[in-house]
């Protein structure tokens, strides 16, 4: 059977790119150190139960729990919808420092790896709801 998506012309749409993304906390305050105390993002604008800085040029959304938030929930890359945020890694100086302060914070990370597909090196950690970052080398 076709659906109506089958049938479309696409869409194409035209963007200089991710203008921001939003993410759902269980622990507002407990997710504010995390990403402005131990990760050191500046706050660029906070209102009640929000929280954006930016990561490069792309903002993030630091969005605390709502009524419908699943109370001791945590992320799950395998679940549909994010699996993953990457963001950009300028130099192999630099990623070996962040994976250093990564460990040295004990914050769940891989260390640095080699990714096979692309064959740039990476570190991936988890903030406190286990939601999957990367520092990815450009």
């Amino acid at each position: 059977m076709q659906t109506q998506l089958d049938s479309m012309e696409a869409i194409n749409i035209q963007t200089p790119g991710v203008h921001h993304v939003a993410l759902r906390v269980s622990n507002y305050e407990r997710a504010r150190r995390f990403y402005i105390d131990t990760l050191g993002f500046d706050v660029v604008l906070e209102d009640t139960n929000i929280f954006i800085f930016f990561a490069g040029a792309t903002g993030i959304a630091i969005r605390g729990p709502e009524n419908g938030t699943v109370e001791h929930g945590t992320f799950s890359p395998f679940r549909v919808g994010l699996d993953h945020l990457s963001i950009a890694c300028p130099d192999e100086t630099e990623l070996r420092r962040v994976a250093d302060a990564l460990e040295a914070a004990n914050i769940d990370n891989t260390g640095v790896k080699l990714d096979e597909v692309l064959g740039k090196n990476y570190v991936a950690f988890k903030d406190p709801d286990r939601i999957a970052w990367e520092f990815y080398m450009v």
